[in-house]
């Protein structure tokens, strides 16, 4: 929840204490345009205490869902209401704010802790789980899972012993799982392709039989035969075709006489699309077929990531340099854990992502919240919301509640109280904690406790959280995918930027889709990023973008894209899609620094402005993956760790 950048302050009019304090921020004028039905009480039923409330079978917008950002924005824009603010009663030992992987995982830490400890945890979304939000489709009488968001247990760090030691406690045994229950087989023989459309290409052409990237080995002679047969269909020019066999099968040193550090401190200072134009001297159009290489990682062009990044990350081109392995110190983190060797092959995915890991914690927290014992169990098992805020469980979850003022009771060195403010179906509450986690993302941070020190506010104001969009289509069938031969479909030039088949994987009574003739889940890609600017301004931008555009507009584009890809080789939009669902994420994954655009300090042993952010104060700590600058699971539960043992006795 929330947004970024110190520009978006609330206006000098409103005294902060006020603003906070008194009668509701934001939430009141929210209120009084009715977006939300006010509630009788504290006492009212809930939505998620409602029979047959269960988040994950909703379709259409999904992610940041209408409901869950508009009372932030009233408060990040200072807009004052007049409802007042109603104590539930309730002191807990702990309130966490955030229920993703990051605020149950300090959930799960504290009760190790202090077992008996009552912990409440609140989220401003309908379902739990943060990022790590899980899609289920039923299509003709068949079960898909697909993620929502965070998609794999992967991680370009070591994973810590904290990170590692949960996953266990946990019954996730990655390598295990990975060699028992993943099956690329169901789509062996499937290969890849490239969508060239008329609007960026001049002409709508869909060529497979795409060539894998290798920078060394194997044999050349291979290599330039099937990236030359390749380049021949697509409706690049003469010199655009020849430059991009060059640049796949090519072994020019373009940096002679430098040592490898020496090359890659000039690519560090280079985008990678500068690179292909200015080093390799590419035509620009071989650009405009890169361009969207890096959406996946970086949520940004090659216009925004060094051409170090890309070389970590294994793009095409490189080859010739003859470069040492291993990271360099002005990579990015991203690309830096890639390029470092024997990392632990920390590469499964469940059939929902890491949403069963979110479940997994909750199963342990929540008593009766979700059945089963084993990593095997919880991908079928069926979460019962009911229980999550049952006044009997020690641990609490409220959800569609947006906090909107955490304040110390008495000053932030001598309080031994801290009370929590919440916005929740058209009423504002407060509860009390004797210490707070703030689970929830670093830019709102600010607004919610307005007495923290100026640098550290600063600090949560720097990152810029990455914007994209996981859309999942649910098909009747994949049969012209198999016609096509393809699995995977690319589309630099389009809405969303590739079309592929969802990674199968089996897991205790979970099946995926195995013949062409059953249900499939596509997985499609949109990073709303706009070329030209900073990569920090590309994500403000995107973010906007996505909270302006309506799901009808998505839909349109969606069946539009997939009529002009795949319409000629036999599909029928209206026929052939059962179901869709738009995963919204403008503010999505936690900000990884950038050679390019952020200051060489960050890079050099300096203070990052994560570091600063995440201080305690008084008897509240801070623990998310921004705090770690770093958007992977491992980092959000090491966070937590660090975040619980801050925390004063």
């Amino acid at each position: 929840m929330g947004s970024n950048g110190r520009d978006e302050c609330p206006g000098d009019g409103i005294a902060r204490r006020d603003f906070l304090n008194g009668v509701a921020i934001g939430a009141g004028s929210v209120l009084a345009n009715g977006w939300l039905p006010a509630v009788a009480g504290v006492g009212a039923v809930a939505p998620q205490d409602e029979p047959g409330y269960y988040p994950p079978r909703l379709e259409g917008m999904r992610g940041s869902h209408p409901g869950s950002y508009e009372v932030a924005h009233a408060l990040r824009d200072g807009r004052e209401g007049a409802t007042p603010v109603r104590s539930t009663g309730e002191t807990y030992d702990l309130v966490i704010v955030g229920a993703g992987i990051g605020g149950l995982a300090a959930a799960h830490f504290y009760r190790r802790r202090k077992p008996g400890a009552r912990i409440l945890i609140l989220d401003n979304h309908d379902d739990f789980g943060g990022h790590a939000k899980r899609n289920e489709f039923v299509i003709d009488g068949k079960l898909l899972l697909s993620n929502g968001g965070t998609w794999a247990i992967e991680s370009p760090f070591p994973y810590s012993p904290v990170a590692h030691g949960l996953l266990s406690e946990l019954g996730i045994d990655p390598p295990a799982l990975e060699r028992r229950d993943h099956h690329p087989e169901y789509y062996r023989g499937l290969g890849n392709a490239v969508f060239f459309d008329r609007e960026t290409f001049g002409a709508d052409r869909l060529v497979t039989g795409l060539p894998p990237t290798t920078n060394a080995g194997g044999d050349r002679g291979i290599h330039v035969a099937a990236w030359t047969a390749f380049a021949a269909q697509t409706p690049l020019t003469s010199q655009a075709q020849a430059d991009l066999v060059r640049i796949e099968t090519g072994s020019t040193d373009y940096f002679p006489g430098l040592t490898s550090d020496q090359k890659k401190e000039r690519l560090s200072r280079m985008s990678y699309r500068a690179y292909l134009l200015d080093v390799v001297k590419a035509h620009p159009d071989v650009a405009r077929f890169y361009h969207a290489r890096t959406y996946d990682l970086f949520a940004v062009g090659i216009d925004g990531v060094t051409a170090l990044d890309c070389w970590g990350i294994g793009c095409a081109g490189f080859a010739g340099l003859n470069l040492a392995p291993g990271g360099y110190k002005r990579m990015g983190f991203t690309a830096l854990g890639a390029a470092t060797p024997d990392l632990p092959p920390y590469t499964f995915h469940f059939p929902d992502g890491n949403a069963t890991i979110a479940r997994l914690l909750v199963r342990r927290l929540v008593p009766g919240a979700l059945g089963g014992d084993s990593a095997d169990d919880i991908v079928t098992a069926r979460a019962d919301y009911r229980r999550l805020d049952a006044p009997t469980s020690l641990v609490r979850i409220r959800l569609s509640s947006t906090v909107i003022g955490v304040e110390h009771v008495g000053s932030p060195a001598a309080a031994r109280a801290v009370d929590v403010r919440y916005a929740r179906g058209g009423a504002l509450y407060s509860v009390r904690g004797r210490a707070v986690v703030m689970a929830c993302w670093n830019m709102i941070i600010p607004y919610l406790i307005p007495d923290l020190p100026a640098e550290q506010r600063e600090a949560l104001h720097y990152g810029v959280k990455v914007p994209l969009v996981y859309t999942k289509v649910g098909i009747r069938n994949w049969r012209v995918f198999e016609h096509l031969g393809v699995r995977g479909i690319e589309a630099p030039g389009m809405f969303h930027s590739s079309i592929e088949l969802d990674e199968p994987v089996d897991i205790g009574a979970y099946r995926a889709s195995r013949s062409p003739a059953e249900p499939v889940i596509l997985r499609l890609l949109r990073t709303p990023c706009k070329s030209g600017l900073s990569e920090r301004d590309q994500h403000r931008a995107g973010r906007a973008d996505l909270l302006q555009t309506p799901f009808a507009t998505f839909e349109h584009n969606i069946r539009e894209q997939l009529r002009r890809v795949l319409g000629p080789a036999g599909f029928e939009h209206t026929r052939d899609i059962a179901a869709i669902t738009v995963n919204r994420w403008p503010h999505g994954y936690a900000y990884e620094y950038n050679p390019l655009w952020d200051p060489d300090s960050f890079f050099d042993g300096g203070v990052t402005p994560n570091q600063i952010a995440r201080k305690p104060f008084g008897r509240i700590t801070i623990a998310n993956s921004d705090a770690a600058a770093a958007a992977y699971t491992d980092k959000a539960i090491d966070e937590a760790h660090r975040a619980i043992n801050e925390l004063p006795d």
